[in-house]
């Protein structure tokens, strides 16, 4: 019988100390809680990770429980530390012990800064597998500056992109920047497990979310790199349409086998056959007018489903353009068991995303609920985990090396 529960044992017994807060590290580390990994979050003493105070509070009076919070911090333990405090340094290292992975997302330097950087921990645990995750990377001349998803579409050279045509940048809703260093940071770090338990050997892993983002960039980068130019817009083989008030969005791949169904489903001896349409380069080169002789054809047809109906029998990629609430309140996502239920103190139960993956056919969900306060967990993992005396952990929270609600 196959286990319903079966990811849990993927990364079952590995032990992840999280110094991270935002996106970009939470999201990686959510992954492994959902896949069975015992996270351990390293918070601020009271205020805890930055997002606990941003939209929207799931709990009266407070101003630490936010949906985004909880989302990305599902099935995680929180401890509560003070770097600054000179006593914190001998409990994180007493910590980095006991994990198999570190994983953080400061500016480049602030670990050094206390003392906790990868050469400070190997020293304690030469088998950790240390990842930081950064805005530009550890190294190079844009290392120190301070980096979120907006900032890193600008310097990247994506905002720039996503003009497609026009005069001024705009802002992308999409933090796509830290989930794919997220994502990233994710994979390397198994990767990194998996060498460790070949040869006993730890790792130090440095993931930039600029690099990062140009994972989502498909053409351009390549083809500078060897002499292309970049095409910046509009896209060609991208439609957005309005049909009767209603937007659609077709895609064709300019030399590939779309082109030739979406021609056949057009008829080859209209406006669309013309011969300067006739190769992939030429219909990049006349991408405007081509667009505009597509647009009208989709514009013969009476409704936005009479499109899809010909575009789909004609095996031309097409969907509508939906809302962000209609597609959660989709039965797609019900039957993909695209949310999970957690328990929450104040609300009962909270809804967040589960993984997006399933495993052996069974969706992915959250292991249990975020951490209610900042340092929820700390006696516990002071008392139970490194084994500390009830004396020594109240010394450490009058220090206020550590604290506790």
């Amino acid at each position: 019988m196959q286990d319903p529960d079966n990811s849990k044992s993927l990364l079952e017994g590995l032990t992840v100390l999280d110094f991270t807060r935002v996106l970009a590290g939470p999201y990686c580390t959510r992954l492994m809680a959902d896949l069975g990994a015992r996270v351990i979050k390293v918070e601020r003493p009271e205020l805890g990770d930055d997002t606990r105070a941003f939209y929207m509070q799931l709990e009266a009076g407070r101003a630490d429980q936010s949906s985004y919070f909880v989302r990305f911090n599902a099935g995680k333990e929180s401890i509560a530390i003070d770097l600054a405090n000179p006593a914190a340094k001998e409990v994180v290292l007493d910590l980095a012990r006991k994990a198999d992975v570190l994983i953080e997302n400061f500016v480049p330097g602030v670990m050094a800064r206390h003392g906790l950087d990868f050469a400070a921990v190997s020293a304690v645990n030469p088998a950790i597998v240390y990842c930081s995750i950064s805005g530009y990377g550890q190294t190079g001349p844009l290392r120190n500056r301070p980096a979120f998803a907006h900032l890193i579409n600008a310097a990247s050279g994506a905002m720039d992109l996503d003009r497609q045509g026009s005069p001024e940048p705009r802002v992308a809703y999409m933090q796509s920047a830290d989930a794919l260093a997220g994502v990233h940071a994710f994979g390397l770090v198994l990767a990194a497990v998996n060498r460790r338990q070949r040869t006993g050997e730890g790792a130090y892993l440095d993931v930039s979310m600029l690099q990062s983002l140009w994972a989502a960039e498909d053409i351009g980068i390549a083809a500078v790199l060897n002499g292309g130019e970049f095409t910046k817009g509009p896209r060609p083989g991208m439609i957005i349409h309005a049909i009767k008030g209603r937007q659609l969005s077709v895609q064709f791949i300019g030399g590939g086998t779309t082109w030739d169904r979406l021609l056949a489903a057009m008829g080859q001896d209209g406006p669309a056959g013309a011969a300067h349409f006739s190769t992939s380069q030429g219909r990049r080169d006349h991408w405007p007018e081509l667009r505009q002789v597509i647009c009208d054809w989709l514009d013969s047809f009476e409704s936005i489903e009479a499109a899809m109906q010909a575009l789909t029998a004609a095996r031309v990629p097409c969907a509508p353009v939906e809302a962000m609430e209609d597609v959660i309140a989709h039965p797609h996502m019900e039957e993909r068991e695209a949310f999970t239920t957690i328990p929450h103190p104040a609300r009962g139960v909270v809804r967040v995303t589960s993984a997006p993956f399933h495993i052996d056919g069974t969706a992915v969900h959250a292991r249990g609920a975020a951490p209610y306060r900042a340092g929820e967990d700390t006696r516990a993992v002071l008392a139970h985990t490194l084994g500390y005396s009830a004396e020594r952990i109240e010394a450490l929270l009058r220090a206020g090396a550590v604290a506790a609600p």
